[in-house]
């Protein structure tokens, strides 16, 4: 069955939802549907947990495993968990997927021939399996995050990528007007929890053997996929920013 928003044109919405607030974005996307979840991995995501659950505590939350994620990341799943009071469905890839990869092409197979296969297996197909189960879904995408992908990320978009058939997946991006600074200005206003690699450097954090601090002057996702070229760098999970 169609979601709500499926007989609205999402254009007139973004235009209107463009210049209103995060916390007023989210209680629009929390109202307009029952079975709406968030994806949660970094700082921008623990922002709107921490903003949604002041609208809804029964939050649907999922975050992403792919077994090759820092110490340090899954340190801060548990932290965000038990600040919050929340279910987070922790979502892992199929292990046989895995295990055919890693026999075929070795642990580091993506140094090689980049990290599309690697991340087709260990984050797409979760990622596909799991919003197959709801109406809509929130991120944490920003438009200054990624020059190259993200300088035109709507707030609300129909999310054809990753849709049941014949059905419409709408995708929300309450933070797409915000900068880093006012990320992080929330976040310390508010005592958000996050993950301890920001401390050290880190900005952009994604599996362990893809992810390096960056350095002055660099740009945030500089340090993902660090050895590939720098236009693209999208794991697939916002697919849609790439292929228009």
């Amino acid at each position: 069955m169609s979601n709500p928003a499926s007989t609205i044109n999402l254009a007139d919405i973004d235009l209107t939802l463009s210049t209103q607030s995060p916390q007023e974005i989210l209680r629009h996307a929390l109202e307009s549907h029952n079975n709406i979840a968030i994806s949660f991995s970094g700082a921008e995501d623990v922002v709107l947990i921490d903003m949604a659950h002041k609208i809804r505590p029964d939050l649907q939350i999922f975050s992403l495993d792919t077994g090759r994620l820092h110490a340090e990341t899954y340190q801060f799943i548990e932290k965000v968990r038990k600040h919050y009071d929340v279910k987070i469905d922790v979502v892992m890839p199929e292990g046989a997927r895995v295990e055919a990869l890693v026999k075929e092409k070795g642990l580091f197979s993506f140094y090689e021939d980049d990290h599309k296969e690697c991340c087709g297996i260990r984050k797409i197909a979760p990622l596909r399996k799991q919003l197959l189960t709801v109406d809509a879904w929130i991120t944490g995408q920003r438009r200054d995050q990624s020059p190259g992908t993200r300088a035109a990320v709507p707030v609300i978009q129909d999310d054809k990528a990753f849709a049941r058939p014949d059905d419409q997946l709408t995708k929300y991006n309450p933070l797409a007007n915000w900068t880093s600074q006012q990320v992080w200005d929330y976040i310390r206003a508010n005592n958000v929890p996050y993950n301890e690699l920001h401390d050290r450097g880190f900005i952009s954090i994604g599996c362990e053997p893809c992810t390096r601090p960056t350095g002055p002057g660099q740009h945030e996702r500089e340090g993902r996929w660090w050895w590939e070229e720098a236009t693209k760098k999208e794991c697939g999970l916002h697919a849609v920013n790439i292929d228009k």
